[in-house]
């Protein structure tokens, strides 16, 4: 293996990467084949100062011919890959060698995964709610904090740590979420009890890996912590509360409100937002919900919404107010599927955005791959 820093001259937009990628610590993050078809995607990969593994290239295996590639990799199959391999870790955590280079590899494919295309990332929590709740949303949970995060202008390295912190808040409680989640009735004392204690238990099982890292798990330990003292395990207050801990508390926060639960219908994306913001007046801290709110927008990315023109469509990126993000439309006025799906500016009065939809009331099968191409395929 020769590991070499990734420059400009080794990416060619559109055609598969001839050799595997690995960060600074020698971890796989994306495997050969994978296809960057953005300027965007090639700044990200030399900004975060990635390495290939040029011995793997098809130049140096004696001009053997280019082997087909039978599918593309995507932020969708990335994202959903991190979660199986999460779950399978983290409920394994007691057999594990080195558990926290496996977390710390987890996390930084999850930066990967975000960084490549964040539009995607956001709408995997929206638009991708299968398989295991628990490690689903620790993931969701880090792609919000990564979005925060950047907005703060945090390096690299804290960003990975907030990640991992995020990928391991709840380990203590794995199970009893799953249990939880088939629940038809509200939280019993016993179950109040379990969630009250996962900070403190979570670090303890960490601990017990292995894991030592101060700032790591401290911002676990104090992610329920409140501004005014009413959150737990230790009641802290606002100064006492590690910043990174109050991202991953607004990020959990959301990302649990938009989420069905057996004993809970989901809240709309911006019914989630107007929640944290109103009922955590005293609670949270109101300059990260702006920035929170700057950064995913009034309408976030993976919302089903109807517009003044009668078309339903998902939003799909941001726009240039938090109030006026570009949408797909996938219904037309009449209520017929449209052939493709089409990218609308609510700027315009015609396509502002009248109402937004619960994911029930959308009556269409459609794949993210419609809305954001390869990059999103299945």
């Amino acid at each position: 293996m020769s590991n070499k820093r990734i420059s400009m001259s080794n990416i060619v937009l559109g055609q598969p990467l001839q050799w595997d990628v690995y960060g600074a610590d020698g971890n796989l993050l994306l495997r050969r084949g994978f296809v960057i078809n953005t300027e965007h995607q090639v700044e990200v990969l030399i900004e975060r100062g990635l390495f290939a593994d040029f011995d793997s290239s098809d130049a140096s295996r004696e001009k053997k011919p280019t082997p087909k590639v039978v599918e593309n990799p995507s932020v969708f199959r990335l994202i959903t890959q991190i979660r199986t391999d999460l779950r399978t870790l983290s409920y394994n955590i007691e057999g594990e060698t080195n558990s926290r280079d496996k977390f710390l590899s987890l996390a930084k494919q999850v930066v990967v995964a975000t960084s490549l295309d964040t539009n995607v990332a956001l709408g995997c929590i929206l638009l991708h709610q299968d398989g295991n709740y628990s490690a689903r949303h620790c993931v969701d949970t880090a792609v919000v904090a990564i979005v925060i995060a950047r907005g703060l202008k945090k390096t690299n390295e804290e960003i990975v740590y907030l990640a991992a912190a995020c990928l391991t808040m709840n380990l203590s409680m794995l199970r009893q979420q799953e249990r939880l989640q088939e629940k038809s009735d509200g939280l019993s004392a016993e179950d109040q009890e379990i969630i009250s204690r996962h900070p403190i238990e979570s670090v303890n099982q960490l601990k017990a890996a292995g894991i030592t890292d101060e700032d790591w798990l401290s911002w676990i330990l104090h992610h329920h912590e409140n501004e005014d003292g009413s959150g737990y395990p230790n009641k802290k207050r606002s100064a006492e509360i590690p910043q990174n801990a109050k991202i991953i508390s607004i990020a959990d926060r959301y990302c649990a409100r938009v989420c069905s639960r057996s004993y809970r219908k989901s809240l709309l994306p911006n019914a989630a937002l107007r929640d944290i913001l109103i009922g955590g007046k005293t609670t949270i801290d109101l300059m990260l919900v702006t920035l929170f709110i700057r950064e995913l927008g009034t309408y976030p990315i993976g919302t089903f919404v109807k517009l003044e023109n009668g078309e339903i469509g998902v939003v799909t990126s941001k726009g240039t107010t938090t109030t006026t993000p570009y949408v797909h439309s996938l219904i037309g006025p009449r209520g017929a599927p449209l052939s493709m799906a089409i990218k609308r500016d609510t700027q315009k009065p015609l396509q502002a955005i009248r109402e937004v939809l619960h994911r029930d009331q959308v009556q269409i099968r459609f794949s993210m791959r419609q809305l954001w191409g390869e990059i999103a395929a299945q």
